[in-house]
């Protein structure tokens, strides 16, 4: 393998902590610096032309992100139809202007965007990456409700979204997705506004339809604009689904349409669910114990009432508790903790540390157009290591608010992108509370920075056997790197499933600490460290992770594998 060309571009893997000899390892971070150690924001462009409501990582290190299409006219008009045919000046579909992208794709590398042509409206939609790094996206609004996209990214940039010719079973707005462990490649779509149902795509038949799910029928608030949309949906590594709506949650066996478990209603008043707007993720699974324990954590949300307070124009204090809950086990209770201040539609990013970043959202209010207030500035580094009462650490503050419609993901260098922002019907820049906002930004955590760089992990490469960076499940393959330092015990490696984020939900985001069996040192200085891959797709659902090599705490640029079935 080429290392000059694979450095030429980075990849990545998730997150990983081991001892030298690979067993064992556990996450750290260096105590900060009263002055250092907050992070810091980068302005990487003015103006994106469209609003980042949606947003995901490819593979090919460019990032997707598309609107609404009633949101108006966009920065970027189309010369023609994703069909060929010249645009006009009109659709009469929907309500918007004839040939405006709402869509496009950042490339990371040359800070630079292209539009896109997306042909149905993807207003509050869902998505999942399959196996070959497509993005199956699904639902959305009036014309795009059913619709079914799909978006293979390509290294000529001539690549753009495909319409599929089949339809979801029903209409989903405010629906989510996740990929299955299943061997043909399926994601499961769960819920939307008004739909107490879930379905598969692609289907195995034209007759399969949807499934009644009643959980979803229960959890619904009719008073309170829902407050189950968007559920929260977690694969188990016992190959069940963990799901979460309004305040209760379930195990659930998809294959057999059976609740499996029913799980103590996390404490408190008030919802985590959209319009509510708490967020979640899954703490990092570890080989320790053969990545079978699953704790889940969600954070935030709104208060008792919110959504008909904001229509009175009252915005009531968020939450600011999270819960955490093993979700494996027989033994499940929610054990509560406090962030700094109140929170709302924000997002909850896993980082190659193992540490969770909450950045974005609100402290007031719910979500919906102008529904919220007194935006959260101040990202918080959640350690799931330390004690209750030290976890968190408020970090460098923003001076863009980021309300409704934002998203944040995960970039291979460390940095997390943050776009987004549209409380209005429209888009609108003045006369109005929060105007629309299409300014991205790079926020760099503690760990990332410059001050790092010389205990940083360098020029990592991958090899397997076939040489083209593919693992089977428990494969082995071999991660090649420079350390400018004595090279320590705390030495780890990670694989981070980059997710579909929009609405504070980051969809299939999941990181695991991989095992690492022996690490040698070469002559020429370079290190060569054996990695076993996760042991089956329950555990890791076939696709392209991001491979990151980590330091005392300090991680590498990731890199990209692809875990799949053998």
């Amino acid at each position: 393998m080429d290392t000059k060309n694979l450095n030429s571009h980075f990849k990545v893997l998730a997150i990983t902590h081991l001892l030298l000899h690979c067993a064992n390892a556990v996450s750290t971070a260096t105590k900060p610096d009263p002055d250092r150690g907050k992070g810091e924001w980068q302005l990487l462009l003015k103006n994106t032309g469209v609003v980042a409501m949606h947003m995901a990582v490819t593979h090919r290190n460019t990032v997707v992100m598309f609107d609404q299409m009633g949101s108006g006219r966009s920065g970027y008009r189309l010369r023609k139809r994703h069909d060929g045919t010249r645009c006009r000046n009109v659709r009469k579909d929907f309500n918007d202007s004839s040939c405006y992208a709402h869509s496009i794709e950042y490339d990371v590398l040359r800070n630079s965007i292209r539009p896109l042509n997306i042909e149905t409206d993807t207003w509050c939609s869902s998505g999942s990456m399959l196996s070959n790094g497509t993005l199956i996206q699904t639902g959305g609004f009036g014309s795009g409700s059913r619709r079914i996209r799909y978006f293979k990214p390509c290294q000529n940039h001539h690549c753009d979204w495909r319409e599929g010719r089949k339809l979801l079973s029903n209409e989903r707005w405010y629906a989510s997705s996740l990929k299955l462990p299943d061997k043909d490649d399926r994601v499961i779509v769960v819920g939307g506004r008004d739909v107490f149902t879930y379905e598969f795509v692609p289907k195995r038949s034209p007759s399969e339809k949807s499934f009644i799910l009643p959980f979803l029928r229960k959890t619904y608030d009719r008073n309170e604009g829902g407050n189950n949309l968007y559920p929260i949906v977690h694969l188990s590594s016992d190959g069940h689904l963990f799901m979460f709506a309004n305040r209760d949650s379930i195990l659930f066996n998809y294959k057999r349409n059976r609740v499996v478990k029913k799980f103590p209603r996390i404490p408190g008043k008030g919802s985590r669910s959209y319009p509510s707007t708490g967020s979640s993720v899954i703490l990092p699974l570890h080989y320790n114990d053969g990545f079978r324990k699953v704790e889940v954590m969600i954070c935030g949300g709104s208060a008792a009432g919110a959504f008909s307070a904001a229509k009175q124009g009252r915005f009531l204090k968020g939450s600011r508790t999270c819960g955490r809950m093993v979700i494996t086990g027989n033994n499940h209770k929610w054990k509560m903790e406090n962030m700094p201040g109140p929170r709302l539609m924000h997002d909850m990013i896993t980082l190659p540390t193992g540490h969770v970043l909450i950045i974005n959202g609100a402290k007031n209010g719910c979500g919906g157009w102008n529904y919220a207030s007194n935006p959260s500035l101040q990202p918080y580094l959640y350690n799931p290591k330390k004690m209750i009462g030290r976890r968190f650490t408020i970090l460098k503050s923003t001076k863009i608010a980021r309300m409704y419609h934002s998203s944040a993901v995960l970039l291979p260098d460390g940095r997390v992108l943050v776009g987004g922002s549209n409380p209005n019907n429209k888009y609108t820049f003045k006369n109005v509370p929060h105007p629309t906002e299409l300014r991205l930004q790079a926020f760099v955590p503690p760990h990332v920075g410059k001050e790092s760089n010389g205990r940083r992990p360098q020029n990592v490469s991958i090899y397997t056997s076939g040489n083209d960076e593919i693992v089977g499940y428990g494969g082995r393959f071999h991660v090649k790197f420079l350390l400018k330092t004595k090279l320590s015990k705390m030495l780890a490696f990670t694989a981070y499933a980059s997710p579909f984020n929009t609405h504070s939900i980051s969809m299939n985001q999941r990181m695991l600490v991989l095992r690492c069996k022996n690490i040698k040192r070469t002559k020429d200085g370079w290190l060569n460290a054996l990695v076993e891959a996760p042991p089956s797709p329950k555990v890791a659902p076939s696709g392209y992770y991001m491979l990151t090599v980590l330091h005392n705490g300090i991680p590498s640029r990731s890199h990209w594998i692809k875990f799949t079935h053998t």
